[in-house]
């Protein structure tokens, strides 16, 4: 770890793999980013388990009043964030300070996030969409009862696990620009999020709340099942941001139970939305199918007939963090899809008809018999016609 002196005068470096984190967290390799830093996968050496450790940004070349202010912004998330234990949300474990640098120390969950996924296959069933969507409300029911507003629900932030047991399940991650009710909202006209699943009431200026929550979670779900953002994509935030203000969204392509659960989410009005227990629990319906909609809640992403587990799919080469060297012993129940070489077609064989046994020759005195039996009947015949006539 190369090490540098910044404004605030405390040892700052740029940590690398196999560094030790607060004399406890051993970096393994680099998963990710966030709003606020990098993710590093590391081992928990007392606990001896796999933790995901967020390193917030670094404080080096900022002022001792700006790098307490990323301080207390850390402590916060991860306050926040360890007030809420739902198995649909990722759980914070820590909150480290390693060479006067804060780190956030979580739940690691191997995974794919549904952003990941909807790049591979564009869009999702209904079902898998409507499951997603019941067991995220869910988790955020429990956030808001905890004071929680978690003001960036996206795609990106939805982690679906693909590999060991707990394959299949959802979790909503990354609160760091989550706020607790009633704390001071900050530095005037700073909005903080992604405008593609902004609340318009958001892009104008007012503050997150549960329905604003609520409207980012239907337009993540409209992406999932849609295959693109209610507002469309523009490179230009701006022009997106004033998009999503006057809150006219693209019409959908689906039509069908799960649409109309969206588009009530997807209100302009905030008091024209159901509340987030209302939405649950239409979309759980939606996911049952007919079934039991609270065991929707609790199961794990199913792939259904005509609805694969495409979270379990991994490209030819793709590895994911931990993985161990591949082996050469490959099983058919492997997930990793390799570029197999495609067998030459068959050549079409020559039909050869079984051969046929020629005819065995007669024998003289048969063929005579044959002769002189076949003059007999002949004359029988005349000699009958005869006697008619006569």
């Amino acid at each position: 770890m190369a090490e540098t002196t910044g404004a605030s005068g405390a040892i700052r470096g740029v940590p690398g793999p196999d560094h030790l984190v607060a004399g406890r967290y051993r970096l393994t390799s680099k998963i990710g980013g966030g709003g606020m830093g990098a993710v590093w996968l590391a081992r928990d050496e007392r606990l001896e388990r796999d933790v995901a450790a967020k390193q917030v940004i670094s404080t080096e070349g900022l002022t001792q009043e700006e790098a307490d202010e990323l301080r207390r912004r850390a402590l916060h998330e991860g306050r926040l964030a360890a007030r809420l234990q739902h198995r649909n949300a990722v759980a914070m474990y820590d909150v480290a300070l390693d060479r006067g640098e804060p780190w956030l120390v979580m739940e690691y969950l191997p995974s794919r996030s549904l952003a990941q996924v909807l790049h591979m296959t564009g869009s999702m069933p209904e079902r898998q969409v409507a499951q997603i969507g019941a067991q995220m409300a869910d988790a955020l029911v429990e956030a808001h009862e905890a004071g929680i507003i978690h003001r960036d629900i996206k795609p990106g932030n939805i982690l679906i696990a693909n590999r060991g047991r707990a394959s299949g399940t959802v979790k909503l991650s990354d609160f760091g620009i989550a706020r607790a009710k009633g704390d001071d909202a900050g530095p005037t006209g700073i909005i903080t999020g992604t405008p593609a699943y902004f609340a318009p009431e958001v892009a104008r200026g007012t503050e997150p709340s549960e329905a604003s929550d609520l409207y980012s979670l239907g337009a993540t779900l409209y992406t999932a099942l849609e295959g693109a953002p209610p507002f469309g994509v523009d490179e230009d935030s701006i022009a997106l941001l004033h998009k999503v203000a006057l809150g006219q969204i693209n019409p959908p392509k689906n039509d069908g139970p799960l649409v109309r659960v969206i588009l009530d989410m997807l209100q302009p009005s905030p008091k024209r939305r159901p509340s987030l227990i209302e939405a649950r629990d239409r979309l759980a319906a939606v996911a049952a199918g007919g079934g039991n909609p609270a065991a929707i809640l609790a199961a794990p992403l199913q792939a259904t007939e005509g609805a694969p587990a495409v979270w379990l799919r991994r490209t030819a080469g793709e590895r994911t963090p931990g993985d161990r060297a591949p082996s050469a012993r490959t099983t058919a129940s492997d997930p990793i899809e390799r570029k197999r070489p495609i067998p030459p077609a068959p050549r079409p064989s020559a039909y050869v008809p079984p051969p046929v046994a020629p005819p065995s020759k007669m024998s003289n005195a048969v063929l005579a018999a044959w002769i002189i039996g076949g003059f007999i009947v002949l004359a029988a015949i005349i000699a009958g016609i005869i006697i008619a006539l006569g």
